[in-house]
């Protein structure tokens, strides 16, 4: 259990700085109404449709808008399992490492800033994972992360 717990929130940590920008985009992408869609009307709106699907393209972007929001929220909630789980990290080096793994940097450029090697990075953010992984909230199992897998 705490082994898979622990693949998760490694693999949630890779991927966090591109779905923190994904969301930033959708968010701004989907502001907008889809203005310029018009239903068809007239002698055209009376015809037989295509089996299994519609020709109305405002129901077609709304369709597509509710499966982009759905992925939004699917990235809100990866995301939200590491945010609640930072409170855990503590230790300054710890702290400086999470933060770069956070803004997308790579072993080696986190052990060029700080001065250590890139193993000592993968040995530091792998007490990160190990802490964030054994922490339990409310005393029970934390159902949200066994949902979660990698896009990678």
């Amino acid at each position: 259990m705490k082994e898979a717990a622990s693949i998760q929130i490694e693999s949630i940590l890779k991927d966090y700085h591109w779905m923190m920008n994904s969301i930033k985009i959708l968010r701004d992408s989907m502001k907008a109404a889809g203005e310029g869609l018009t239903a068809q009307y007239g002698d055209a709106a009376g015809m037989p449709k295509a089996q299994g699907t519609t020709s109305d393209p405002v129901y077609r972007e709304c369709v597509r808008r509710e499966k982009r929001y759905s992925v939004i929220h699917k990235y809100e909630a990866k995301i939200s399992v590491i945010q609640d789980r930072m409170h855990l990290i503590t230790d300054d080096r710890e702290l400086e490492v999470l933060h770069w793994l956070l803004e997308g940097k790579s072993y080696r450029w986190i052990a060029m800033h700080m001065g250590l090697s890139h193993t000592h990075i993968g040995r530091i953010k792998d007490s990160i994972v190990k802490k964030m992984s054994e922490y339990v909230p409310n005393g029970t199992n934390d159902t949200k992360l066994k949902k979660h897998k990698s896009a990678c």
